[in-house]
């Protein structure tokens, strides 16, 4: 069908306040259209164009070619372009003529062409047609001239092509707005319709349908054109509007700029001049802008790829292992397995691997035996842990022989080397390719184990966490294929657990490692065990002792390292109390303790016990009789079947304990301020439960009516500030005032103790002063007449008469104080 057209032209002479006029508008052109085309068709003439320029530089002033969607759903296809004046116009000398074809929804332009393809056509005209206008005015199609030279074009702008390729086919989109224009800065005019031949030749149809565009303008931030064409003059008012500017006219741009693995590959087909294959691309199966098609295409027609456009044609080729004859599968093959490249990535290699997978059991051993032997090489030489590996099955010929000869030594060098530090993940992969090549490394076995074993521990510890290490799949993967290192590993790990038994019930935790065969491991077995039993047992730890015990399957008395691994399962981040060390010093003999050295944990809970139990109120109810004796006795026992083993502080507060016991239940050796000072000191830092324990049980022997009395005469010249500071505590607990209450003796006893010394340092002669005052003063208050008489009586039989006098001197003042008190009272009542 005839297409209509659409003239305009520079205003004439005295059109003041007008850009043009139309000069021929073809049938079904409405008005309101015209006011929509006309800013399309306007022509802004560079600055500094001549008045009088010449045929040449006329010719080389920038023509815009334009293809904009209308409001309607119609299109608008033009060229405008400056033209010699005859008088008047947009500048002394030129004007311009614009020529327009309007496309009605629906309907393509001649021979189904796409916009661009018009650019060269002839019968673009630069005046308006003479005489009766055609109705309507046809356009016959052009040739197709904008395939001539592109492939020259697209060489000349390499540095360019994946950033602007990677634009135009953003701006293809069917979301793409196009209100903000990609802006092409070129010299020439012509040079952005070449720009926009390479999309029309790389996109698929309906993309570049949708790619509108002009080839020139002097005002980018307001075109709705997708693409427009700038002079490199104006390419900064571009970027000051914030557009997506390409500077093709200067300095190369820098490598790098996008990720866009299509745009990349669609650069470096035109770059060897194969526009074609964008054909044969499309008819492969896949997303419109995918790279894995064009990849493929690419590498099967011998262009070389970089590791982005390799690894998608890699992963398409895995996606759709039926997608491409032998002939294409082999041709991949060996594109991608080249030997003369050297700058793959892991995401190459992890989709190598899938292609493998892929074609394994479905191409002959010949088509997939060089990517096992790429694999296997990277999995030694590049380190690449996440490898799939091949099945060992994939080497059993030549070319397997010849990888085995070549990286055996490499892979025994590596697995024999003690100084380097070797992640997991590379260990796990060195023995299964050792294993896949048949690598005899028997040898090296035992070290290789021993040094993996604590590596497991410490990376699952580093990684932190609940989760399954990263190195857990392959790390199992390894221990069911090679039944050799599964025995070795799990002894290995066997062996260590006794030293840190948590790290290795953590590490179990989150790796279920296969030991239910028939080896022992009852390290092993009771941390696989400490998680259940905590959970079902709750905070009986006794309980959960016993169980994980049992779960070793051997006796401490026959394995004493079980104890220690128990014990450090269930007591990991603290000592037991007292109660649970007596059951485990009765559990084993001294011997198994030993060897265990489970020793050191029962010393622990004997120093550590508290002093004090909480009374009924909640409030401390000074040192616990109970808890003293428990632990002194474990002390007493800890001495006797350790004595070469515990030492130092350790040993001075267990002495410490044994003193309190002493104390408490016999008659210590004499000296006994000065053995808890010497004892005291010597346990450095010393537990202030044991301390206390220590001071009250010497100042309660002290505070006894039969205590020694050169025992109290050394305790009170000794001037220690915390043992009389105890005494004194001690001395106003509830239990001595009862006693000074009922026990007339008693109270003589304290009353001369608290006079005797009344020099003896500064610390005791305040204290005792402050007990007669506030201890022993309303104790005597609170006696009978005949009980104070006693008390009298006693104090002189044990001392003298002067000190009989003393008491009643002392007594009197009380006495007379309370007797002014209550006539005071009577005085203020009357």
């Amino acid at each position: 069908m005839s297409l209509a057209q659409v003239h305009y032209t520079s205003a004439a002479p005295g059109d003041e306040g007008t850009a043009g006029r139309f000069t021929a508008v073809g049938p079904g052109v409405s008005g309101a259209l015209l006011a929509e085309i006309e800013p399309l068709l306007r022509h802004e003439l560079p600055d500094g164009v001549p008045d009088h320029p010449s045929d040449g530089e006329l010719r080389s002033l920038p023509q815009a070619f334009t293809y904009a969607a209308l409001s309607d759903g119609s299109r608008l296809v033009s060229r405008s372009a400056p033209v010699r004046a005859t008088g008047g116009g947009v500048g002394p000398g030129v004007r311009f003529h614009a020529h327009a074809v309007h496309l009605p929804p629906g309907v393509p332009l001649p021979g189904d062409r796409l916009p661009v393809e018009a650019w060269r056509s002839p019968h673009w005209v630069a005046v308006t047609p003479g005489g009766a206008i055609p109705d309507p005015l046809t356009l016959p199609p052009g040739p197709t001239a904008v395939s001539e030279g592109l492939d020259d074009f697209a060489v000349s702008r390499g540095p360019w092509l994946t950033a602007v390729l990677a634009d135009l086919r953003r701006a293809s989109e069917p979301t793409e707005s196009g209100g903000r224009p990609v802006v092409l800065v070129e010299r020439q005019s012509a040079d952005v319709a070449r720009w926009l031949g390479l999309a029309s030749a790389t996109l698929p149809r309906e993309s570049a349908e949708r790619l509108t565009f002009t080839t020139y303008t002097r005002r980018p931030g307001s075109s709705a054109a997708r693409v427009v064409g700038v002079l490199p003059e104006d390419a900064e008012a571009a970027r000051a509007a914030g557009l997506r500017v390409h500077v093709c006219a200067g300095q190369p741009p820098s490598a790098g700029g996008t990720d866009d693995a299509w745009a990349a590959t669609a650069a470096r087909v035109w770059r060897s001049r194969s526009p074609e294959l964008f054909r044969e691309a499309r008819e492969l199966p896949g997303e419109p802008f995918a790279a894995g098609p064009l990849a493929v295409t690419a590498l099967c027609a011998g262009i070389t790829l970089g590791p982005d456009g390799r690894a998608a044609a890699a992963g398409w080729a895995a996606d759709r292992p039926y997608a491409l004859d032998a002939k294409r599968t082999g041709q991949l093959v060996e594109a991608l397995t080249s030997p003369g490249i050297d700058d793959r990535t892991g995401p190459e290699f992890d989709a190598v691997g899938r292609l493998f997978g892929a074609l394994e059991g479905r191409c002959p051993a010949a088509v997939t035996a060089p990517l096992a032997a790429m694999l296997v090489t990277e999995a030694v030489r590049g380190g690449n842990g996440s490898l799939e590996l091949p099945r060992r099955d994939a080497f059993a010929g030549s070319e397997g022989a010849a990888v085995a000869e070549r990286l055996a030594p490499e892979i025994l060098t590596e697995l024999s080397d003690t100084a380097g530090t070797r992640s997991v993940a590379r260990t796990v992969q060195l023995l299964r390719v050792a294993r896949l090549l048949g690598v005899d490394g028997t040898d090296a076995l035992p070290g290789v184990v021993d040094r993996l074993a604590p590596a497991l521990l410490a990376e699952a510890a580093a990684e932190g966490g609940t989760d399954t290490p990263d190195f857990a799949p392959a790390l199992l993967e390894l221990l069911d294929e090679q039944f050799e290192v599964r025995t070795a590993l799990l002894g290995s790990l066997d062996r260590i657990a006794p030293q840190d038994p948590g790290a290795v019930a953590r590490f179990l935790e989150r790796v279920t490692l296969p030991f239910t065969g028939t080896q022992a491991l009852p390290h092993l077995r009771m941390c696989a065990e400490v998680p259940g039993a905590m959970a079902t047992l709750g905070g009986d730890r006794a309980a959960v002792w016993h169980r994980v015990l049992r779960a070793a399957g051997l006796s401490p008395f026959a394995e004493p390292l079980v104890l220690r691994t128990a014990v450090g399962l269930v007591w990991e981040d603290r000592a037991p109390t007292v109660e649970e060390a007596r059951l485990l010093l009765d559990a084993a003999t001294s011997d198994s303790h030993r060897v265990a050295g489970t020793w050191a944990r029962l010393v622990d809970a004997a120093l550590g016990a508290p002093a004090a139990e909480p009374s009924a109120t909640g409030t401390p109810a000074g040192p616990s009789a109970a808890s003293t004796d428990e632990a002194a006795a474990l002390a007493h026992d800890l001495l006797r079947g350790f004595p070469g083993e515990i030492g130092g502080r350790e040993r001075a507060g267990l002495l410490l304990l044994d003193l309190v016991r002493e104390l408490r239940t016999g008659a210590p050796e004499p000296g006994w301020a000065e053995t808890v000072r010497t004892l005291c000191a010597q346990a450095e830092p010393v537990e202030p439960a044991l301390r206390e324990r220590a001071h009250a049980a010497l100042v309660e022997r002290l505070l006894a009516p039969d205590r020694p009395g050169a025992e109290l005469y050394d305790f009170v010249h000794g001037d220690d500030t915390e043992l009389i500071a105890a005494y004194d505590r001690t001395a106003r607990t509830e239990t001595v005032r009862t006693r000074l209450r009922t026990q007339p003796a008693y109270a003589a006893d304290c009353f001369t103790v608290w006079t005797a010394h009344p020099h003896a340092g500064r610390t005791w002669p305040p204290v005792a002063a402050a007990l007669l005052d506030e201890v022993l003063r309303p104790a005597v208050r609170a006696m009978s007449a005949e009980d104070v008489a006693e008390v009298e009586a006693t104090v002189g039989r044990t001392g003298s008469s002067g000190r009989a006098d003393a008491f009643r001197t002392w007594n009197r003042s009380s006495t007379l104080g309370r007797l002014g008190r209550r006539i005071a009272g009577r005085v203020r009542r009357g």
